[in-house]
């Protein structure tokens, strides 16, 4: 589980029959603090890879900007690559299963509201509604 804010505009590709993945890069910030010898510890922030597919890679690509506030559940995959130079490279990335929008709504002239919550549904035949999640 992680919350935090969205550092750039989510990148959305599409394959196989209309299928999406959206990537995210997310931010999230321990705050700094005070130990009682007067020592100050500085804000730390991490950044992390949320990737999304299918369904819940549309709700992204329509209502997640950066700057957004978000909560992600999902599960860490690690993996690794040679790049262009033949050097080992190492990934880690969040497969997300659930999301929740913190943001508020950017304007009241917007007629369709956001989600405020959306999850990857379960393999079924009901698969196709009018639902954006």
């Amino acid at each position: 589980m992680l919350i935090g804010n969205v550092g750039i505009d989510p990148d959305v590709r599409y394959y196989d029959q209309d299928q999406a993945v959206a990537q995210v890069r997310l931010a999230t910030t321990e705050r700094g603090y005070t130990l009682q010898n007067g020592t100050q510890v500085p804000d730390h922030t991490d950044w992390h890879t949320i990737i999304f597919y299918r369904s819940l890679a549309k709700v992204v690509e329509k209502y997640v900007h950066k700057g957004d506030k978000l909560y992600v559940e999902g599960r860490i995959r690690y993996r690794a690559y040679d790049d262009k130079k033949g050097q080992r490279r190492f990934v880690t990335e969040i497969y997300a299963d659930n999301m929740e929008l913190l943001s508020p709504k950017k304007s009241e002239q917007n007629t369709q509201s956001a989600p405020t919550m959306a999850s990857e549904p379960a393999a079924s035949s009901e698969q196709e509604n009018d639902m954006p999640f």
